[in-house]
């Protein structure tokens, strides 16, 4: 019998293991090309934009906006509890990840809604990027 209190958690590999770094840092870092300068999400051995293979771990802003979301209102299990807003964060840098959104009302996410990233510790190794609601303070 498994025990549904525990998180999945993702592989860390010699290819993301400086994102994975980054997070336990509490710093976003994603690859940026060296030959075109565009930053990519999620880590690949070349460039998604020209092909390149020289890529570059770069600390970046974490700030970004709602592209889309949804709210999971069951849980699927313990270590996921409900509600759960997932979203599609459009980086400030260009990239899209999808995250979650922590401390906000399900009924007050928005398209365009201004996000910043955090950290949720889901173990001593992984840290997962999770994105709260960008007060006036903290947007620039």
């Amino acid at each position: 019998m498994s025990d549904t209190s525990v998180r999945i958690l993702p592989p860390v590999t010699a290819l993301t293991e400086p994102y994975w770094t980054g997070c336990r840092k509490r710093e976003l870092r994603l690859q940026q090309c060296d030959a075109c300068g565009k930053y990519q999400f999620y880590p690949r051995i070349l460039c998604s934009h020209c092909g390149h293979d020289s890529l570059s771990w770069r600390r970046v802003s974490g700030r970004g906006r709602i592209a889309s979301f949804t709210v999971v209102r069951r849980p699927m299990t313990d270590a996921y509890p409900a509600p759960t807003m997932i979203a599609l964060v459009d980086l400030d840098e260009g990239p899209r990840m999808m995250s979650s959104v922590v401390d906000a009302e399900p009924d007050s996410l928005h398209i365009g809604q201004a996000v910043r990233v955090d950290f949720a510790a889901w173990s001593e190794e992984i840290s997962m990027p999770v994105f709260r609601i960008a007060t006036e303070e903290a947007s620039p």
